[in-house]
């Protein structure tokens, strides 16, 4: 089924699924499934998972008590990840959350009977990919957040100019998952005057030192690494291999930062995680997600790290220091 198709289908099936009302009358215990990244190797989706729970439980929701709240990956292939949605829905789950890459929500979107779905979209468009038909009236059995990823490759690169004025080559690491990512920062380069060479990464696991040596052979003076879940479990790698080969690099998630990458600028994650919870808790209690507008985040956050700016030999000027949320001294 084509994307675009998607729209017409659940606009049809909202009237399918039972009002997840029903969970809350006589004590019932409302169940919900969560489709995400490997918890174990990405430390953002299990910081943010814990803050989704935490968050539940101050709406009124307790595992244990009134909630069953079960998790899957969806970072393990298409078969194991439309397996899990699934699975979840033949739990009778009466909301699914999608967070991340596209195939969390397409495996949400694919479940029958339709179950609503928040979706978390991190690094595409759901409404240039045909999920919802606008922010304000969804218009299905989709609501949730849109984080904006592709807006912020272009302010990213806007940081990297204003930080380092006479270094125009930006070398960007990226993959399948960011392809859109990196489609927008090629855009925004072109209009900033900067020389912008992807270097795509193909066939995990991934040879990071062999995507550097290119960058070293191609005179790259900036790294921009776009965000990829494959990438994340290596944040320590990236940002050593940034430190030996003396780049100044531009990460979206602190955790980079603080592992040694020297900037980030990308939403407060966490922030993003409680609002899910906030759509969660909302259909739980009877709101279709067709009458709950999809939110664009607003929260951002940028960090920097003055110990890796002296270890590459840089120095950051005053008006970045000035705008930064976080200074790692």
């Amino acid at each position: 089924m084509r994307r675009r198709d998607f729209i017409r289908v659940f606009g049809a099936a909202t009237v399918a699924w039972p009002l997840a009302a029903r969970a809350q009358q006589d004590g019932k215990v409302a169940r919900v499934g969560f489709l995400g990244n490997d918890l174990d190797n990405s430390v953002t989706a299990a910081l943010g998972y814990k803050a989704f729970a935490s968050e539940l439980q101050k709406l009124g929701f307790t595992e244990g008590r009134n909630l069953v709240l079960e998790y899957r990956r969806v970072d393990e292939g298409i078969p194991k990840a439309f397996a899990a949605a699934n699975e979840l829905a033949a739990g009778r789950a009466e909301v699914l959350v999608a967070n991340g890459t596209e195939l969390a929500l397409q495996a949400a979107a694919a479940v029958r009977p339709a179950v609503p779905i928040v979706m978390m979209a991190n690094n595409y468009d759901p409404i240039a990919r045909g999920y919802i038909a606008g922010l304000s009236h969804p218009g299905g059995i989709i609501t949730g957040i849109y984080d904006r990823q592709l807006e912020q490759s272009a302010k990213q690169l806007g940081l990297l100019a204003e930080a380092f004025p006479d270094r125009r080559r930006v070398g960007a690491l990226w993959d399948q998952l960011s392809a859109d990512q990196f489609a927008a920062a090629a855009r925004a380069a072109g209009t900033m005057g900067l020389s912008l060479r992807g270097f795509k990464l193909e066939n995990p696991p991934y040879d990071f030192d062999g995507a550097f040596r290119m960058m070293v052979e191609d005179d790259i003076k900036m790294l921009l690494v776009l965000s990829s879940p494959l990438f994340t479990p290596y944040r320590t790698k990236l940002a050593e291999l940034a430190i030996q080969h003396r780049l100044p690099s531009m990460f979206i998630f602190k955790q980079y930062v603080e592992a040694g990458g020297l900037m980030c600028y990308g939403v407060d994650y966490i922030a993003v995680y409680r609002r899910a919870a906030s759509y969660v808790a909302k259909i739980l209690r009877g709101a279709s997600p067709s009458e709950l507008p999809v939110e664009q985040t607003n929260y951002f956050e940028f960090v920097l790290n003055l110990k890796t700016a002296k270890a590459i030999g840089v120095t950051l000027p005053t008006s970045i220091l000035l705008r930064a949320d976080k200074v790692i001294e």
